[in-house]
């Protein structure tokens, strides 16, 4: 059995690098952008900043809570606490824990 791809096996190269060369420009066009030096996010209040962080944001681990038992573990981030400082009400290092 004798199969000639010769001239239907070009055609079909040609379109699988076309195809191929679209997904990866497609890919490289969706990624987001980030830079070291992004700024984080501003919430406005804290019922924004816990539909990203339901347990509010903590300057750094070894902050306590003071307000009592909450819900949520906050998320550690001092970058984004500096942005929050303000809707951190008890002043314990946790920004809109609940």
């Amino acid at each position: 059995m004798n199969i000639n791809y010769d001239h239907g096996g070009m055609k079909m190269n040609k379109r699988l690098k076309a195809f191929a060369a679209l997904a990866l420009a497609s890919t490289i066009v969706a990624a987001p952008m980030y830079t070291a030096d992004a700024a984080p996010v501003k919430f406005k209040n804290c019922k924004e900043l816990n539909k990203t962080y339901a347990g509010g944001i903590a300057k750094d681990a070894k902050v306590r809570n003071k307000g009592g038992k909450t819900k949520y573990t906050p998320t550690v981030s001092s970058e984004i606490y500096k942005n929050h400082t303000k809707l951190d009400r008890d002043k314990d290092g946790i920004a809109c824990e609940r």
